[in-house]
């Protein structure tokens, strides 16, 4: 693989010059637990600037930290000097650091299970903290004292579900008492906007896991302060349908299942909050505005509107989640017959040729504004609810309207 490879010549590169060099991290958990990973982070013992000079293309992301990104045929990678953590006091990050040994850079990590190092040349692994005796133990633990380390990064206790979940590993003990702790300071110290890129990151395995741990850990309530009146009946009733959404469905619909009754304007608040993109927000709005539609029973005019939007599919199958099996199949396959009935005229409304123009009933008298607006919406009203396919015909329902005149 190129990215391992690339790797492997940084690491070689450093190592050639007298330095240590080696990954990091993820990485080396992963790859314990036999798991591929494209998140290759490299440590050393070299200064950034001895690193900058033993590369043609760098960045330099983090000069204070010690972290330079090298760049090699397209491909970047983070290499960052051996370093211990010094003054924190925002609960976010440090406000100073020492470069220091593999062992003291170890000992400030968040957990025990990416806390090693690996050395891609001699293929030997450097365990400072126990890493490997912990993932043989299926166990997530804080490095050091735990409280120590979710006051450095607050945002420790929302990974330690995350890590809890994705791999099915415990949380020990002192490490689950501290994140209890010191669950009602997650804020201000961590931005909302890292939390939901969390959330996000949750989708990778566990999801339904990982929400139910922040809720055990009292962390949801602080993200979303309303969960807090919630019954573990009621919590586990909203999160239900996770294992049942469809692939690739953005985090921001999972968010949805937990508010059921919200409204527009507070979903909209929601959405602004969490900082969701443009394209993820008009999806949430959709799937939110189709719930209610679907509720009301919609019209064959506002079924071909849905149906004509190409998020339609996804939104069918996130609201079908909750249901049965037998449920889900007889919703999905009753919506899809109905898209075969109403293909012509969703079509239409997809390629924006309707049978009725703006121009034919302006070449039949009809001058531009809001009657002609009018006359169009009935014209495509009369087209779907009544099988009309010919332009005249549907001039001649108009026409009974009472709109034509004045």
């Amino acid at each position: 693989m190129d990215k391992e490879r690339l790797a492997h010549s940084v690491c070689k590169k450093l190592q050639s010059k007298g330095y240590l060099a080696y990954y990091a991290g993820g990485y080396v958990r992963d790859l314990i637990l036999d798991l591929h990973s494209d998140d290759i982070d490299i440590a050393t013992d070299a200064a950034p600037n001895v690193v900058q000079s033993l590369f043609e293309k760098t960045i330099p992301v983090g000069l204070a930290f010690g972290i330079v990104v090298v760049v090699l045929e397209g491909i970047s990678f983070e290499v960052a000097t051996f370093r211990k953590d010094l003054h924190y006091k925002d609960g976010r990050r440090p406000e100073e650091v020492a470069f220091c040994s593999p062992k003291e850079d170890a000992l400030r990590r968040d957990f025990t299970i990416n806390g090693m190092f690996y050395d891609p040349i001699s293929k030997k692994t450097y365990d400072y903290v126990d890493g490997k005796k912990d993932i043989e133990k299926k166990v997530i633990r804080a490095i050091g004292d735990p409280k120590t380390r979710f006051d450095e990064d607050r945002l420790r206790m929302i990974r330690a579900c995350r890590f809890s979940a994705r791999f099915n590993f415990s949380i020990e003990s002192e490490t689950k008492k501290a994140i209890l702790g010191k669950a009602s300071e997650l804020f201000p110290s961590v931005s909302i906007e890292r939390i939901y890129q969390e959330f996000q990151k949750m989708k990778k395995g566990g999801f339904k896991k990982a929400i139910s741990l922040l809720f055990e850990m009292k962390l949801l309530e602080e993200v979303f302060p309303q969960i807090k009146e919630y019954s573990d009946e009621e919590f586990n009733r909203y999160i239900f349908a996770f294992d049942q959404m469809p692939d690739h469905c953005p985090t921001i619909l999972y968010l949805l299942d937990l508010f059921p009754a919200i409204s527009k304007d507070d979903l909209t608040d929601l959405i602004d909050r969490l900082k969701v993109s443009n394209v993820k927000a008009k999806l949430a709005l959709f799937c939110h505005e189709t719930k209610h539609l679907i509720k009301k029973g919609p019209s064959k005019v506002e079924w071909v509107h849905f149906y004509a939007n190409p998020d339609a599919d996804l939104v069918l199958k996130v609201i079908a989640s909750p249901l049965s099996d037998k449920e889900r199949i007889a919703f999905l396959q009753e919506n899809e017959g109905r898209q075969k009935t109403l293909h012509k005229a969703i079509e239409r409304k997809i390629t924006n040729k309707p049978i009725v123009s703006s121009k034919f009933l302006m070449d039949h008298g009809v001058m531009p504004g809001k009657k002609l607006g009018k006359l169009l919406e009935k014209a495509e009203e009369f087209a779907i609810e009544e099988g009309l396919d010919h332009p005249d015909d549907i001039l001649k329902r108009l026409h009974t309207l009472g709109l034509w005149g004045g």
